[in-house]
């Protein structure tokens, strides 16, 4: 194998983001503390410079690189643009919390940049092996993250969990994955399509392997009956953290299914579509109906988290471009719904105490009207209300599935919808309909979390009135 540096310019992005998390790690040594923010502003400059990155070298043909492991095209550049975005939401949202408790420190901001670079490994990857890396590395750093703040025995105790869960999946998934080499013999997606298209379903050890990618898969994106680490995890670990793993990983999980999926194994796609149809009517069902009896609001975001879940899988069992591009659409949504969602409960939560419950979100408007507006554009979306995008996304999946005569299945998802959207108005009349506590204080926030705030807040509103421009890149990837 012979080493070409033409190579490095499509990776410049991962490249910035590794460059990134080693200089904080190293400078991060030498700060005294009434200079740790300086770690936060590098972050953001590094995440920044990514992105920038990501318009330079995107664009154009698909390019395959480093003997075929990996891949630059226009899902590449659309996924890994997203993750950046979300990613430079959440770390401003998460500022202030770990300020308020004096836990500004370098390991949050490394643990949260190398999670990120396993996520553009996975948008990037080309072959199974590659996947795989990438996964493990966004993994390892959010198990860490979990376990974040060392005084918390739930958080230790969810990073316990989401660690034996999170292997158990990988397991899964590595296990199907050697099933696919030892039928294939390949583990690059293109060749391993060829020798599928060639050998069909009469391959019994095949038939194995993509159950067991399945498994891994709705591990992954925590649908159900996978879903048993969500909500504990959601509830256990530290806000920040679970900012962090909510939003910008589901786009990441997408890439691992399309890529997965679409990639290596379309043609046996009547065959994985039956087992998604369960996946997607039983998360959609059970995320639902459990998120009514919640009173923790971050178990009820976990649980609202495993039925979008299912939405996600009715665009990718439509098997068709359009199906692809509504689920992606849905995913890049969701992530910006989730990490609004996760900093409003930043926000409201101060040293001493983390806004955990529903009623902490009592008289939201009383105490700032701003903010309590861009919750419920929030809520709304989460419940698909028009205009807000919730409404625009779960109307294309929808579409797609109609297209391929599952009028069936897009009836459920919308009975479950309408189900679900009890519990988010319940949040909303939490914040426009009961007075605040006697004793709740100012809110913990800064110009800049209100200035990502609005933006996050009022992109909801204007991707929902205007769907065209996102929704065109979303079908050109595919």
């Amino acid at each position: 194998m012979s080493f070409d540096t033409a190579n490095l310019l499509p990776i410049l992005p991962e490249i910035a983001i590794l460059v990134t998390a080693s200089v904080v790690l190293i400078l991060d040594l030498y700060l005294k503390d009434q200079d740790k923010g300086l770690n936060h502003s590098l972050t953001l400059l590094g995440l920044v410079i990514a992105i920038a990155l990501t318009g330079l070298v995107g664009g154009g043909e698909a390019q395959v690189f480093f003997d075929g492991n990996l891949i630059r095209d226009a899902m590449t550049d659309l996924l890994r643009g997203a993750i950046l975005i979300v990613s430079i939401l959440t770390f401003i949202y998460a500022r202030p919390w770990l300020q308020d408790r004096e836990m500004l420190v370098g390991e949050f901001y490394v643990l949260g940049l190398l999670a990120v670079l396993g996520m553009l490994i996975m948008v990037s990857a080309n072959s199974f092996l590659t996947l795989y890396l990438g996964l493990e590395l966004q993994a390892l750093a959010l198990y860490a993250l979990v376990a974040f703040d060392r005084d918390s025995s739930k958080g230790a105790e969810a990073a316990m969990k989401y660690f034996v869960l999170g292997a158990l999946g990988s397991g899964m998934l590595l296990y199907g994955i050697s099933m696919i080499y030892g039928a294939t013999g390949s583990i690059e997606f293109g060749p391993v399509a060829a020798a599928v298209a060639e050998q069909g379903m009469s391959n019994k050890v095949l038939v194995f392997g993509i159950a067991f990618l399945v498994i891994g898969i709705g591990f992954k994106f925590g649908a159900v009956p996978f879903h048993m680490w969500v909500p504990d995890i959601y509830e256990g670990g530290p806000t920040p953290a679970v900012l962090i793993l909510s939003s910008a990983p589901k786009i990441a999980a997408f890439a691992l299914a399309v890529r997965m999926l679409v990639d290596g194994l379309h043609v046996l796609h009547p065959d994985w579509q039956g087992m998604l149809v369960i996946l997607a009517v039983l998360s959609m069902g059970l995320g639902n109906l459990v998120a009514i009896a919640q009173s923790n609001i971050k178990r009820m975001l976990a649980y609202s988290t495993i039925s979008h879940v299912g939405f996600i899988f009715l665009g990718l069992l439509a098997g068709s471009e359009q199906g692809y591009a509504a689920a992606m659409f849905y995913t890049i949504v969701y992530a910006i719904m989730s990490a609004g969602a996760f900093g409003i409960l930043l926000i409201l939560s101060r040293k001493g105490f983390d806004a955990e419950r529903l009623e902490d979100l009592k008289g939201l408007n009383d105490r700032d009207a701003w903010y309590a507006a861009m919750m419920a554009l929030i809520m709304f979306s989460m419940a698909g209300v028009p205009p807000t995008v919730g409404f625009m996304a779960k109307l294309l999946v929808l579409e797609a599935v109609v297209r391929i005569d599952m009028v069936w299945l897009a009836l459920v998802a919308v009975f479950f919808s309408i189900i679900g959207a009890f519990y988010y108005l319940r949040v909303i009349k939490f914040i426009y309909f009961d007075k605040p506590a006697e004793d709740a204080p100012a809110l913990v926030t800064s110009g800049g979390v209100r200035f990502a705030m609005t933006l996050n807040g009022l992109a909801l509103l204007a991707l929902g009135l205007f769907p065209a421009g996102l929704l065109t890149i979303c079908q050109a990837a595919f």
